[in-house]
């Protein structure tokens, strides 16, 4: 058994974990599993890994270019607050789990085991459980084990060893599962046939949202690509030059309220640096970055849902891979990332203002990864099914939920005072419901949550049940289905 575990843990580590190399990992597989030659599918193996580190660059550079304003505004004006961040919230379970429940945060590597065998389980038997999407991002599949694992104990706090993983597996695995499975029909609409569906922390965000932007589209509602602007306002045509403009406005705004002698004595800046072109710079980098992230996108989606039909024709008939939700940012507008972003942040930021204001016992302080992550995927979505109205409307509310959210959960369960917690939409929404129904309802709680997520792919599926699993084996008989009706 222990061998077996410590094999287990090595994969988890270094493989599981690792999204660069488990992306890699399933291309390889996949490849052999289409009979490729093994120089074919080590090559692909190769152009998936750095596509995916590549995405992690851009992913990198976005999340440190908008530290100094995130210290900033902390530290300057003496904030004892919480960060809602995946890493944060991460932290913050880590550093309390023991002293809060007696546990160790190594039964979290044993709950990711689980999670993930019921995660393929579930799409193996998509038959009977019409789930369709295999949960991929490893990385996010710790997050939020270690953040499921701090809810279930303050639910349960002396349920033994076994049990709590049980519980924690059977609910995380669903979800994992529901999740993604939710995502699919509006990614393969986005994407055109793209082949994947998104695995990340606002899946049921996405899901709702994107039904929601229906209700924006008219004869007159134009998505963001559709709009252009005459004269000298042409230059707001192309994405590399708007998102500079506007990001110079906000971030030259946020940084004058720091301003230069803060920076310098945090070591963000230097005495002799000019401070317009240090504004000027950060501005840029933010379009470098999301370049840098979307050529990452291109690199390696295309290898992992080509190789990804090797895997599905021998084990998961079917399925397609859950995978990060920066793999939507090569599709769609490319000025939807900045619209949602910035409307994201002002909706943060307003919430932010108001808990304040109301001298709430739980603080916050923005993260990059939900302020930005969660909201210009809100945004790619809502503009390709609603246009810019709710491409502009979504991402706002969604930053409003955000800190409202986390800061009641948060606060609640006894993680605020850790530092963090992970902050994004379905952490700040269906989680904290999740909590509820099993804290005041008990072990009865648990069932209802259990056949809550079970019954959500079933209605998904008695809406159209003759092209429910079309879309994933068929895009084109898809359509073309769709296109007679």
């Amino acid at each position: 058994m222990d061998y077996i575990l410590n094999i287990w843990n090595f994969f988890a580590a270094n493989i599981l974990t690792q999204p660069a190399y488990f992306i890699g990992f399933m291309v390889l597989v996949g490849y052999l599993l289409l009979k490729k030659p093994v120089y074919e599918a080590l090559s692909g193996f190769i152009k998936a890994t750095v596509g995916y580190l590549i995405l992690s660059v851009g992913s990198g550079g976005l999340v440190s270019n908008f530290r100094p304003i995130l210290v900033g505004l902390k530290d300057r004006f003496n904030l004892d607050a919480m960060v809602i961040d995946p890493y944060f919230g991460q932290n913050a379970v880590t550093a309390g789990i023991e002293e809060r429940f007696g546990r160790t945060f190594s039964q979290v590597m044993l709950l990711l085991l689980i999670a993930f065998i019921m995660n393929l389980l579930l799409v193996r038997f998509k038959k009977y459980t019409k789930l369709r999407a295999v949960f991929t991002t490893g990385h996010v599949q710790l997050q939020q084990a270690s953040t499921a694992f701090w809810l279930i104990l303050f639910c349960f706090p002396h349920l033994g060893n076994v049990q709590t993983l049980i519980i924690m597996g059977l609910i995380l695995g669903l979800y994992w599962a529901v999740g993604s499975n939710l995502t699919v029909e509006c990614t393969q609409e986005l994407t055109e046939g793209g082949g994947f569906a998104i695995a990340h922390q606002q899946m049921f965000g996405i899901a709702l949202f994107s039904k929601l932007a229906e209700k924006f589209k008219s004869d007159s509602s134009r998505k963001i690509d559709d709009i252009k602007f005459p004269g000298f306002l042409s230059i707001f045509n192309e994405n590399m030059v708007s998102t500079s403009v506007l990001m110079f406005i906000f971030f030259g705004a946020i940084l004058l309220v720091l301003g230069k002698p803060y920076l310098v004595e945090m070591g963000f800046l230097k005495e002799s640096s000019n401070f317009f072109f240090y504004i000027m710079t950060t501005s840029l980098n933010f379009a470098v970055y999301l370049a840098i992230l979307q050529l990452g996108v291109r690199t390696f989606v295309t290898e992992l849902t080509n190789s990804f039909q090797g895997i599905s024709n021998s084990f998961l008939p079917g399925a397609v891979p859950g995978i990060d939700c920066a793999a939507v940012f090569g599709f769609g507008s490319a000025n939807a990332v900045t619209v949602g972003f910035l409307m994201g942040a002002l909706g943060q930021f307003l919430a932010i203002l108001i808990l304040l204001l109301m001298k709430s016992p739980t603080l916050v302080i923005a993260g990059f990864v939900p302020v930005f992550f969660d909201n210009a995927v809100i945004a790619t979505f809502a503009d390709n099914r609603g246009g810019i109205k709710a491409a502009m409307f979504f991402p706002f509310v969604s930053g409003l939920i955000q800190v409202f959210g986390s800061a009641l959960i948060a606060g609640w369960v006894g993680l605020a005072p850790y530092g963090g917690y992970l902050g994004m939409f379905d952490w700040a929404t269906v989680w904290p419901a999740f909590t509820v129904i099993m804290k005041y309802v008990g072990y009865a709680g648990v069932a209802i949550v259990v056949l809550v997520l079970i019954a959500i792919p079933q209605l998904q599926y008695l809406r159209h049940p003759e092209t429910y699993f079309l879309i994933t084996e068929d895009y084109e008989a898809y359509l073309e289905k769709i296109n007679k009706k």
